[in-house]
This record gives structure tokens, sequence and C-alpha cells, in this order.
């Protein structure tokens, strides 16, 4: 082949590339992998496009194929690349090490961040990213070499190589950069900062018109949201970023934002909601090895069931997910969902020794990896404690520790949980007080499942006002009332305009008063708050459905 002739089947091959990367920032997977395919079969021996040709195909199949074949494929793309392209080396390397992660991979995680610490041996390859501009670690490496002490527990080490990295976000506007940096934060439990850097990836991305980081960035600020025990900004977050995976074709991530809106609707007690996102999630997560998908949807259906008092149903589904085996979680998240099995197993009345659990719980919260850890140790501890002395206690200091962490949830949860213990003992006084101290936690976070089970236990400790939420529909006047009543049964807009002689859009101004007053964001949670939970339709609809 003479050189015009090959410079004319690069110049081919090149097109099949970019027609590649505007398939895929079309949303159109299958065909970009078409293109790329077509591409590394024109390349012939141009080894750096075959090997820009093979980064593409692990990107596409990173956010819609097996996470296993992406892991494989994007260290492949990582050696052809390190002759020729440092940049894109670190891609592969930054992709390859995500791809892992997604799969549940704790050795080829940590493999892949060895490699990405070592320097080729080819003298053109010499790697810019390895050192800042003032010849400190740049934001990658920092990220690596902290994230590999995150995975093995030493969080003391990981914050200290991750402090350049969340220094370098104050001067950027990257939002590769400001997303690292959040993930980086997130990690270490400062779930304030990693809010605020996301917050600025998002809106970085959206001033550059960059729409493919979108939906990543969102997922991880739903999460953040949710550790925060701010429920609700959690699923505007995960709702956005599941139109932006799906406009995007990344079936991947659209199947974490499902995950993260089954632990959302959990929460509420839409338990059609809860299960529609579990099995959208699920039915991706399994067929492409997607274990930390996997974990959270089934972490979410675990949630509902304890909110619902199904506590040995809970334990069930826990168990297999937390102990040593074949089926256990995601290496990053089983220890977050240990609380759950404790409490579980206790009102479940189990013989199953939960001990070991809160163990090694008890070495995960020493690292300091998550504010709210120390008090929701103490409460599995007053859970499982044999006297009743001990128990009182542990509760107390669990409620003071409480008080030095951010998280409502969690805090409303540990007075639900003292409020029924004292029930039990007799303690009616005290079990209203901390009980009424729950209720008014779980109205401020949004979880109205939790809510109804505080107000069942304080009925049951003789609080006669805690039934009917009259506090709350006393807010209407009667007309909305009535509006509210006919959609909580289920009638549509156009129904309830016909039973009370009114226009359709006269009682869509109704509707959406209502549910400013009464905090509610759907038809769903108004029919939770109306009926106490009878009612279960899904999870979507909004004020405006007819």
């Amino acid at each position: 082949m003479d050189d015009q002739t090959a410079g004319a089947v690069c110049d081919r091959a090149s097109q099949l590339l970019r027609a590649a990367e505007r398939a895929r920032h079309g949303g159109n997977t299958r065909r970009a992998l078409a293109l790329v395919v077509a591409a590394q079969g024109t390349a012939g021996d141009d080894a750096p496009l075959r090997a820009r040709a093979e980064l593409l195909r692990g990107t596409l199949l990173l956010g819609d194929g097996p996470a296993a074949d992406a892991h494989q494929t994007l260290l492949l793309a990582a050696e052809s690349l390190a002759p020729y392209d440092t940049e894109g080396t670190r891609q592969a390397l930054a992709a390859a090490a995500e791809a892992a992660w997604a799969a549940g991979d704790l050795t080829g995680y940590l493999q892949t961040l060895d490699r990405s610490a070592e320097r080729p041996a080819h003298p053109a390859a010499a790697r810019p990213e390895d050192t800042g501009p003032d010849d400190g670690p740049s934001p990658w490496s920092a990220f690596r070499a902290g994230m590999r002490h995150v995975v093995l527990g030493d969080f003391a080490r990981a914050a200290v190589e991750l402090e350049p990295l969340l220094g370098a976000a104050a001067r950027t506007r990257e939002p590769d950069d400001l997303l690292g940096a959040g993930r980086a934060a997130l990690v270490l439990g400062d779930i304030p900062a990693a809010r605020r850097l996301l917050g600025r990836a998002l809106a970085a991305a959206g001033a550059r018109g960059v729409s493919w980081p979108a939906a990543r960035i969102l997922e991880y600020l739903a999460y953040a949201e949710l550790r925060a025990g701010r429920h609700q900004q959690a699923r505007a977050h995960a709702e956005e970023g599941l139109r932006a995976a799906r406009r995007l074709g990344q079936r991947n991530v659209a199947a974490q934002h499902h995950a993260l809106l089954a632990l959302v609707f959990s929460l509420v007690g839409a338990d059609s909601a809860t299960e529609h996102h579990a099995k959208a999630a699920l039915s991706v997560a399994r067929p492409h090895g997607l274990v930390q998908v996997s974990t959270l949807a089934e972490w979410a259906r675990a949630r509902a069931d304890l909110g619902h008092g199904r506590a040995e149903q809970a334990a069930v589904r826990l168990a297999p997910l937390l102990r040593p085996g074949p089926r256990r979680g995601h290496f990053g998240l089983w220890m977050l969902a240990v609380p759950c099995l404790v409490e579980a197993t206790v009102l479940a009345g189990l013989d199953e020794d939960v001990t070991d659990m809160v163990d090694l719980y008890a070495g995960w919260a020493a690292l300091g990896a998550d504010p709210q850890a120390p008090a929701q140790l103490t409460r599995c501890r007053a859970l499982t404690a044999a006297r009743d002395e001990d128990c009182d206690a542990l509760y107390q200091r669990a409620l003071a520790e409480h008080e030095a962490a951010d998280g409502q949830f969690e805090h409303a949860r540990t007075l639900l949980s003292y409020g029924m213990w004292l029930r039990r003992r007799r303690r009616p006084l005290e079990a209203r007080q901390r009980l009424r101290a729950a209720l008014v936690g779980f109205e401020r976070c949004g979880a109205l499942l939790w809510e109804k089970r505080t107000r069942s236990e304080l009925r049951a400790a003789g609080d006669s006002a805690a039934g009917d939420d009259a506090g709350a529909l006393g807010r209407l006047t009667p007309q909305q009332l009535r509006v509210a009543e006919l959609v909580a049964s289920g009638a549509t807009n156009r129904e309830v305009a016909t039973r009370l002689s009114l226009s359709p859009r006269t009682v869509d101004h109704h509707l959406r008063n209502v549910f400013s007053r009464l905090g509610v964001r759907s038809r769903v949670e108004l029919a939770l708050l109306m009926n106490g939970g009878a009612a279960d339709r899904g999870g979507g609809s909004g004020a405006g459905d007819a």
C-alpha cells in the first residue's frame, strides 16, 4: 500500500471514529459501537488510531454493557495508547477503574489503580498528568493514591493524599476535576463539601454545553443528598439524571439512578414505585454485572420492608448482602447497610447473633469515613444490649452523638427506636417525648413511611392526637380538602372537576395549593398522608395529571 492509499485509509478510519463520537453523544450506543468496529477494521496498521478506537469502545461499554468487558477493554486501550497519548492513557485507566468499581471487583480496582501509577518505558510517553504545575501531584494522581487508601481502610492517609485534589478544585472549572473532587469529599464523609463541589461540576458542564458527564455528576449528587438525609433533593437529582442517561443511551448509569430512586421511594412508602425502580435497576445490573447497582436496589427493598414493620423480611433480604458469600454486596457499600440488618434482626426476634456484624461496623466507624456512623453504631449497641440500664444509657449517648453530625433521618430513626424501647418498658411519657421528636425529624426530611410508623407508635403510647394528621389538614380550605380527599381516593383531575362542578383548571389550581400547604410532591404522597398508606399508585404522578 502506497503512502497515498494509506493516508486515505486512515482518513476513512478517522471519519468513522468521529461519526461514532457523534452517535455516542446522540445516545445511539449500538450505532456508535458498529462504527467503532468499522473504524478498527479500516485502520489497518495505524496503531494510535486503533488504540483510540479501543478507548471509545471501552467507554461505550462502560455506559451500556457488561462492566467486566468494559474493564478489560479499557485496560487494553490504556496499554495500546501508552506509547502515543498520555492523556488518552489516563482517561482509559480512570474509566477502567470506574468499571471495576461498578462490577464490585476489588482486586481489579486496586490493580488498575496500581497500573495507573506506573510510568511507561517508552520515552515518548512521559506522564505530565502525574505532576501539577508546581511539580506536586496532579488531581488525577491524587485521586488515584487517595482512593487506594480508602479501599484499604486508611482514611487518615487517604485524606492526606486527596488534599491536593480538593485544594485544586477551588481553582478549576473543569467538570471532570470537580467531579473527582466531589467524589473524594463524598468518600471522606465531608457531605457538605461533596454537595458543593458536585453542584459546581454540574454547573460547569452546563456552561460548556457538555452533556455527556451530566448523568454521572447527577448520580453522585443524588447520592450525596441521600447521605445528607435530603431525600426530596436526592429524588429531583436522580430523576433528572435518569432522563439525561436515557437521552445519552447510558443504560448502566440509568440503572444507578433507578436504584437511587428506589432508595428514595422506600422512605415515603410508595411500594409500587420502590419496586418499579428496583426492578428497572436490576434488569440491567444483573446481565451487566453491576454489583454496586444491585446492592443499592436490594437495600432499597429491605428499607421499605423495615419501614413497613416487616422486620423479618428485611433481615432475610439483607443477610446475604452483608455476610461473606457469593451474594455479598459491593465492597464500598455493604457496610452502610449493617445498621438496617441489626435493627431488622432484633425487631424480628430472630435467633441469629448479629454482634459480629456490630463489631465489624465498629471497626469501620472508627475509620472516620461517615460522620453519622458513631451514632448509628451506638444505636446498634443499644439494640443488642442485654441489660435495660445499658440500653437506656446507650440510646442517650447515641442521641448526643447525633447532635455532632448532620443527618436528620438517622437521628429520627434513633429517636423512634428509643421511643419504641421506652414504650415496651412501660414508660409512656418518655416514649411519647422521643416519638414526637422523631415525627418532626421524619416530617422535615420527607420520610412519609417512617412518619406513618412513628404515628402508629405514638398512638400505641397513648397519644390520641397522633393518628389523623389533623394539624396538617387543618391548613386546607374546605374546597381544597374536598379536592384532596377525592384525589387521594384515586380520582383524576377531570373526575374531581365533574364531582365538584368545577373546571379542570380550577381543580389543578386547588391541587397545587394542597401540595404546597401539605409539603407533598405527588399524588402518591398525598394519598399516603390522607389514607395512611392505603393507596399506592406508583410514585410518578404530579398535580397536573389528568
